[in-house]
């Protein structure tokens, strides 16, 4: 059967971003049985034993409570399980001195579901026919960026200014406020903090900025936050969550833990919080319940949060000295290779820049010799005009062993020499 499909449809059933390369990671890794890969593409967090074992504790203790039946067996509120609420927001209020009430507080079906309310409840077209874009300010972001909104050309990104430090082969993204347009057009404003796929962490003056950019025109700014603090604390560098105003903070619990329950959490001023619940509403009732149950647990009892900062963040930081050691150790100095500064989250991202070929076939050659990583072009959702540098980046995810991010690291670095050496000999 081959159902017609409506312009909805045909966008909705296409894969986007990294999706899209993950069905060709996929049928490379299936197609090379026998082949030993060194899967250096993966956005699946890494089961640490500690962080496994709460959940299980949380479980044991759910099973064993009067609250089971009440969490399994019946419908809830639209905005979420009071008891995980109350978690929050007592976590919140007393971590942050905010004075949050429940009605600040949205549970939603993981942190990408918020971004999709927001991108239709904001963005696209208004009754009068006005095109509102949804803004990413600071250009590589997260590529599901690109597939959350129902009107494609909504999506609106601004390339960045470049922090170059040539001789440690180190650089920084940085949002560049004399591009950057904010104004009666824009519906809402996106961006990730600590940033997949850089590992960028905006700085409080700038998510400031950008929050105060968007004020005048009542646009909501969502930061995503699934890597910062205080669960899963994936910052590497200190950095403080900010609150009010027109900014709703977003959270997902994944990198804690817990991706295959989907709980996303969105907190924000309480207008904003109404929109996104209703759109909720209408899409799904409300998000499951099981995992907000466990979850309140571990909030409410300070583990969650110390497991974050104790073994989940030390984990990862572990991770990326050793990638950023070992390319140091083995990238020849005379190319001109930069690492984005190791800021956060669980990638790293490499810029290879004048790179002769491009990052999709620098991927194939990597593929060759038993290492995936994952184009960098992919996460440029919304940037549409031409930049070489879209080409010449890749995101090497942290979440292998020591001696595969080592090994993998020296043949990238390889593979790297022979290409530019090849473009020299021509």
């Amino acid at each position: 059967m081959n159902p017609a499909l409506t312009k909805f449809g045909a966008q909705m059933s296409n894969l986007t971003g990294v999706r899209a390369i993950m069905k060709d990671i996929i049928e490379t890794l299936r197609a090379g049985e026998g082949q030993e890969f060194i899967n250096l593409s993966a956005g699946n967090p890494v089961i640490l034993p500690e962080v496994e074992q709460l959940w299980r504790d949380c479980t044991a203790d759910l099973l064993a409570s009067s609250e089971y039946g009440e969490v399994v067996c019946r419908y809830g509120s639209s905005q979420g399980y009071q008891p995980f609420i109350d978690a929050v927001l007592k976590d919140f209020n007393d971590r942050y001195g905010l004075r949050l009430s429940d009605r600040n507080i949205l549970i939603t079906p993981g942190s990408q579901s918020i971004y999709f309310y927001a991108a239709n409840a904001f963005g696209g077209y208004t009754a009068s026919g006005q095109l509102k874009h949804i803004v990413l300010p600071l250009s590589p972001d997260y590529t599901g960026y690109g597939g959350v909104s129902l009107v494609p050309e909504a999506v609106v990104a601004y390339k960045p200014t470049l922090d170059i430090d040539a001789k440690a082969h180190r650089f920084k993204y940085r949002p560049d406020f004399s591009q950057l347009s904010i104004d009666e057009n824009t519906g809402c404003v996106i961006f990730s903090r600590p940033c997949n796929p850089t590992g960028n962490v905006l700085t409080n003056d700038e998510v400031e900025k950008i929050a105060a950019l968007a004020a005048p025109y009542n646009v909501p700014v969502l930061i995503d936050s699934a890597y910062g603090p205080p669960f899963p604390a994936l910052n590497f560098t200190e950095m403080k969550p900010i609150f009010g105003g027109n900014i709703i903070h977003c959270m997902s619990l994944s990198k804690a833990g817990l991706p295959g329950e989907r709980i996303g959490i969105a907190i924000g001023e309480e207008r904003m919080i109404q929109v996104l619940e209703c759109f909720q509403t209408n899409m799904c009732i409300h998000s499951p319940r099981y995992g907000q149950a466990i979850a309140s647990r571990a909030i409410a009892s300070g583990a969650l949060a110390d497991i974050a900062e104790n073994v989940i963040r030390p984990h990862y930081q572990k991770k990326f000295k050793i990638l950023e050691t070992t390319l140091d150790k083995f990238m020849p100095k005379d190319l001109p290779w930069f690492l984005h500064r190791g800021e956060g989250a669980i990638f790293a991202w490499l810029w290879l820049k004048d790179l002769p070929i491009t990052d999709w076939e620098f991927y194939q050659q990597l593929k060759q010799v038993g290492v995936i990583v994952v184009p960098g072009s992919s996460f440029f959702p919304g940037l549409r005009e031409d930049w070489r540098h879209k080409q010449e980046c890749l995101r090497i995810s942290l979440t292998a062993t020591d001696a595969e991010i080592e090994v993998g690291m020296q043949r990238l670095a390889k593979i790297a020499e022979q290409v530019y050496q090849l473009s020299a000999v021509k």
